[in-house]
């Protein structure tokens, strides 16, 4: 905090408050903000990292773990550094090739990779001086978090619970890249021995033979150390599956998912935990950012640490010893229906816990999280946390325990995906799980335990990561490909930059020559491949005068899907297979990153299988699903994608007949 000139940790210090106190962009002047210069960065995936500036050189992480050194002044690249992940470890990854963040301490930088190392670097050149494998291989891990550094250690997560695997964070000695300590977040096999009390502890929560599937609990985000408690903070992720009634058939609160757990940072030992989601079955996870602050109630001054995670409720915890001092809905909730302050646990509403019955659930927030792992920021100067949230609801149907199967290669959720057309007719019809918007940017006050300001942003309801600054401004980006800067204190919007992609990541500050930058890493990963991402690092100051290029006129290629005779025991089938295996990148409805409606790849079988059972698209990330898919089982899915194409294809032909029977134009495709 001595150098408030540079950025030189994920939240810039310890407590990860992304707030700068630098002040020379502020509420009057923001207008005046230009592009003064960018940087392409050559791939074409998600970029999700927060820059650290040192020295005057900008640190950037990027997708499939590469690392990329740049002068902070002039945008000019020093160096690259890609660690040359195989791109066939995409299978074993949930929600695309990102990576958060690096560290750099003493010299050197630290990124944790997609297949599991944990790589220091030196700063100067990018050449590695050291490398270690952080999990097992054979295991369906991957590392897509920011790295930190506390004590002289190299902290790093993991994440997969969607693929049966057990979470744990570990600490590297930082010089000598040697395994400090480990704490696991769920228990293992209990006739192996517990690692520690805290496992014995946590065991008695759980039932049946939950080591067999995993447990999850993968700690992929939010780790924060705070030096006043001197204690280190980390979030856990969901159960492994997703469906409780699989992983532990006896319930209980399977502890240490979706907490919030406090360690010692110099053993790993644990201090306590709090948990948002007891039994959670949902993929409600805890892994959102963590924010430490001085907060005044009515003149009494409390250390606390606060979290918006996926289930919607705002907490404040005392941070030295976890006590519950409030928990308020930010966002619509019907999973629960408040929080009991005497026990800390959610008041649960029945109704939308799903079981094997074939009883569906109908649950607002859903998966995606009322808040994921999007920066949140806060302002000592306002008393305001600024984050976005989300409002959807989705359904959850379990899979029967005859049906369901460890997959080597698809997830494991133990949820009927693609959700049933009438299931999906159902929640559309759910007056109360119908919402005014479907995002907000807002402007929480901790200690009022309410919204001072929520703004409505156009698009598509996702809002990025924010930055408060001591200028009264909060910068973040919006649904619309827009980099947006709005007042503090009512949420007014100031100011705004067409960044021609998304803007997921958070924004950083800094200062060089008297002057201060903000930057950005664009580039959201989510569309089409055949869309150009444009990913970039922005940075800007007052009367920059620099400017994108032009951008490409995008135009949707055409559905032309193949004929089809596929029976409905087949085109069944398929849907199974493709919840089983394919949804967690495409999508529900296939529409996500890549589109396979308009995918050449669906006009023969040969062309499908090439890519599906044959790999032929490795290289971009596209495994051989071989392992778990026959060739009547890739025949199936591929009839399944053709009906959806069709379909597709024909309400837009109603549409255009619709049209031209109005005498209107024709719309366009998709």
């Amino acid at each position: 905090d001595r150098e408030p000139g540079q950025w030189l940790s994920y939240g810039r210090t310890y407590d990860e408050q992304h707030y700068s106190p630098l002040e020379e962009i502020d509420t009057g002047n923001v207008r005046e903000l230009g592009l003064a210069w960018f940087a392409d960065i050559p791939l074409n995936q998600g970029q999700e990292a927060v820059p650290l500036v040192v020295d005057g050189v900008i640190y950037l992480a990027s997708s499939w773990s590469n690392v990329f050194a740049y002068d902070a002044r002039t945008g000019q690249q020093l160096w690259r550094y890609d660690p040359k992940v195989p791109r066939e470890w995409a299978v074993n990854v949930c929600c695309g090739v990102v990576n958060r963040g690096v560290a750099v301490w003493h010299g050197k930088v630290y990124v944790g990779t997609l297949d599991g190392r944990l790589v220091a670097l030196d700063a100067a050149t990018g050449h590695e001086v050291w490398s270690v494998q952080t999990f097992d291989k054979s295991q369906r891990y991957s590392v897509t978090g920011a790295v930190r550094v506390v004590k002289g250690k190299v902290l790093v997560g993991n994440s997969g619970a969607e693929f049966g695997v057990r979470g744990y964070v570990s600490a590297y000695d930082a010089e000598s890249g040697k395994l400090a300590w480990r704490f696991y977040t769920v228990p293992g096999n209990p006739a192996d021995g517990f690692e520690n009390e805290a496992m014995a502890m946590a065991a008695k929560t759980w039932s049946g033979e939950w080591w067999k599937l995993g447990g999850g609990g993968t700690p992929w985000d939010a780790m924060v150390y705070d030096p006043e408690s001197s204690l280190l903070y980390i979030g856990t992720g969901n159960g492994s599956p997703w469906n409780q009634a699989l992983r532990s058939p006896g319930g209980g609160d399977n502890l240490f998912l979706a907490s919030i757990v406090a360690l010692d940072p110099d053993t790993g030992t644990y201090r306590w935990h709090y948990q948002t989601a007891p039994g959670e079955t949902w993929d409600f996870t805890a892994t959102q950012p963590i924010v430490v602050a001085n907060l005044d109630f009515g003149g009494t001054p409390r250390r606390v640490i606060m979290q918006a995670p996926k289930n919607g409720f705002f907490y404040v915890l005392d941070a030295k010893t976890g006590e519950l001092i409030s928990a308020d809905a930010f966002a619509p909730v019907n999973w629960a229906t408040g929080i009991d302050k005497a026990t800390g646990k959610p008041i649960q509403n029945p109704a939308t816990r799903y079981d094997q019955t074939g009883r569906a659930a109908f649950v607002t927030p859903t998966g995606l999280g009322a808040h994921n792992w999007r920066p949140m920021s806060f302002s000592p100067k306002t008393g305001l946390v600024y984050f976005g949230s989300r409002h959807a609801a989705q359904v959850y149907l379990g899979i029967p325990y005859e049906k369901f199967t460890v997959s080597e290669v698809g997830t494991n959720t133990g949820v009927v995906r693609p959700t049933p057309p009438e299931l999906e007719a159902e929640l559309a019809k759910r007056e109360d799980l119908k919402f005014a918007d479907r995002g907000a940017m807002i402007g929480w006050d901790p200690v009022a335990r309410k919204p001072r300001w929520r703004t409505i942003n156009p698009g598509n309801g996702i809002d990025g990561g924010t930055l408060a600054t001591a200028g009264d401004l909060v910068f973040a980006g919006g649904g619309n490909n827009e980099l947006i800067a709005y007042n503090a204190s009512t949420g007014e919007r100031l100011w705004s930059f067409d960044a021609q992609t998304g803007v997921a990541a958070g924004p950083v500050s800094y200062e060089l020559d008297g002057v201060q930058y903000i930057a950005v890493a664009a580039g959201r990963g989510l569309q089409p491949y055949y869309q150009p991402n444009y990913s970039r690092l922005l940075v800007f100051k007052r009367g920059g005068t620099a400017s994108l290029p032009i951008a490409a006129t995008y135009v949707p290629p055409p559905l032309n899907p193949p004929a089809s005779t596929a029976s409905a025991d087949t085109l069944a089938r398929g849907a199974e297979l493709y919840g089983q295996n394919c949804v967690q990148c495409h999508g529900n409805n296939i529409s996500n990153f890549p589109d396979l409606r308009v995918s050449p790849a669906i006009q023969t079988q040969a062309a499908f299988d090439a890519i599906v059972l044959g790999g032929a698209r490795e290289g971009n990330g596209m495994a051989s699903f071989a392992p778990a898919l026959s060739r009547g089982d890739a025949a199936a899915v591929r009839e399944y994608v053709v009906s959806l194409a069709r379909a597709a294809k024909a309400e837009e032909d109603a549409k255009r007949a619709a049209a031209a029977a109005r005498g209107g134009a024709e719309p366009h495709a998709q």
